[in-house]
């Protein structure tokens, strides 16, 4: 049931609205790291440079968001359809699967404890009917070149596998506690198997962009 009512959000333009507690700012959509933010005492460099689980997510510098890349545009068979409007990004792939991508900051009301707990909390504040146990443990690449070895960032995936000739969707989210700032994207395809495929480039080419000191 979860898995259907989120799936009819997700298909309405294949996004749902993270939610902006405090009217957060909207953080660019970054294609390299991003703007130098100096905090005193913090390594910003060795943290980007090691896999981020959601057991590291204190390690990040306090209040410093994290971005997200917009690494799909260039990629075969996809076409860029909106460009960081509200911070969201969407692309559009030949096959008829639509990914939509957005970061926001001044996430802070919606921490509840470590990483992982606030992004079920992110998952059930859009649909209350989502239990813990429907989401799964994702990555997505952190910082570094798409398509080259690199770390990767621990999300929460929740998948709706079409049934015959209905749409597939999957969502894949994360709350940055100590950043106060959280990623959200969205896939919806026409079946498994188109969906299957975008969830490989998603994951190979969208690069969450650690912060930088």
């Amino acid at each position: 049931m979860a898995g259907a009512l989120l799936g009819a959000a997700v298909l309405a333009g294949c996004s749902v609205g993270v939610p902006d507690p405090a009217a957060p700012k909207v953080v660019p959509t970054a294609t390299a790291l991003a703007t130098p933010t100096i905090t005193p005492g913090h390594d910003a460099a060795a943290v980007a440079a090691k896999d981020m689980p959601f057991s590291a997510g204190a390690t990040l510098a306090s209040g410093v968001p994290v971005g997200i890349s917009d690494g799909l545009k260039d990629a075969p068979g996809w076409t860029p359809v909106k460009q960081n409007v509200a911070g969201e990004s969407q692309y559009l792939k030949g096959d008829g699967c639509l990914v939509a991508a957005k970061v926001r900051s001044n996430q802070s009301p919606l921490v509840l404890g470590d990483d992982r707990e606030s992004t079920v909390g992110l998952f059930t504040y859009l649909d209350p009917t989502i239990l813990p146990a429907y989401l799964k443990t994702a990555t997505l690449r952190w910082g570094g070149q798409p398509e080259k070895p690199g770390p990767n960032v621990e999300v929460l995936m929740l998948e709706k596998p079409g049934q015959s000739g209905a749409t597939s969707t999957a969502v894949l989210a994360r709350v940055f506690g100590t950043a106060a700032s959280s990623v959200y994207v969205s896939v919806s395809c026409p079946d498994a198997a188109t969906l299957a495929a975008a969830q490989a480039e998603v994951a190979a080419r969208l690069v969450v962009v650690p912060p930088s000191n």
